[in-house]
């Protein structure tokens, strides 16, 4: 009986074990940069799509002509355009003094909804402001927070999120103050973006998705390593394909699966010709089953 009773449970806690890992239910999209620039717009998309992939984040479009020709490709490939990566935020920082560098980055940023807006996106990724010698953490806090405010009216008018992400800018360096920092908004139309590499450096990914919650928008995968370099001293480190770095993806995987994420996922890596977008996918794939 003690036998036929352990090997229920065994039997028990496997099938539990199998149910908790099937594959969260996150759209795998890619970004735009890694498909091949050689190719037509057209061919892009075709490929992306032809390499198992369901979504695609593009960058901020500036020329009506190249928005739509992007749309129609992205159509009719049957791949959707889940979200735009905002392109002037490290050149004119949102958070700068100087008011013209700001009201460029504004002006971009606007451009980066209205993209949204006619590729039926719901989202634009979008970096707050960078702390550098010459800007103190205090002053971008401020200043960031008063460019967001500006964009908001438009982001409610057009129904985009504006999803804010951590990216080495040297701002909102914990868990507990990106939150806080999207709760200040006090706007369904502020969210984050959270990129599960950008935060290896100072902190655990599957912190901040279980402290930032449903303020998630959208995820940045890819994976990042420490590693000992031969006569060197301390760490060094390098952007790695995915499942060959030192983040936890299993631990990922559980943060996901508890706070109930159920949106879109953008693999952002080099880039590379089919074979090698087949095999991203399939280790993405991977990841979102749990079988890592």
């Amino acid at each position: 009986m003690q036998r036929r009773t352990f090997l229920q449970a065994s039997v028990a806690a496997f099938a539990a074990r199998a149910a908790f890992s099937a594959s969260l239910p996150i759209k795998r999209a890619v970004e735009f940069s890694m498909l091949p620039s050689n190719l037509p717009v057209a061919d892009r998309m075709k490929l992306a799509r032809d390499s198992g992939f369901e979504q695609v984040e593009c960058p901020t479009t500036p020329d009506p002509k190249d928005a739509e020709e992007i749309k129609r490709s992205a159509a009719s490939a049957g791949l959707r355009i889940h979200s735009v990566m905002n392109m002037d935020h490290w050149k004119y920082p949102l958070s700068s003094a100087d008011q013209s560098v700001v009201k460029r980055s504004l002006d971009g940023a606007k451009t980066s909804i209205r993209n949204a807006h006619l590729w039926e996106a719901d989202t634009v990724l979008i970096v707050p402001g960078v702390v550098d010698a010459n800007n103190r953490y205090a002053d971008v806090y401020t200043r960031s927070k008063e460019s967001i405010k500006q964009l908001l009216p438009l982001a409610e008018e057009l129904k985009i999120i504006v999803a804010i992400e951590e990216v080495w800018n040297k701002f909102l360096l914990s868990p507990i103050e990106f939150a806080s920092y999207v709760d200040s908004f006090h706007s369904p139309w502020l969210r984050a973006y959270f990129d599960v590499g950008n935060v290896v450096l100072y902190g655990y990914p599957q912190d901040w998705i279980r402290t930032l919650g449903k303020r998630i928008a959208k995820l940045h995968i890819k994976d990042f390593s420490f590693r000992e370099e031969p006569g060197e001293k301390g760490r060094l480190a390098a952007w790695v394909p995915l499942l060959e770095g030192d983040i936890q993806w299993r631990s990922i995987y559980d943060a996901l699966h508890d706070i109930g994420y159920s949106g879109s996922a953008t693999v952002e890596l080099p880039g590379g010709d089919g074979a090698y977008l087949r095999e991203v996918n399939k280790r993405f794939e991977k990841i979102l089953s749990g079988n890592v």
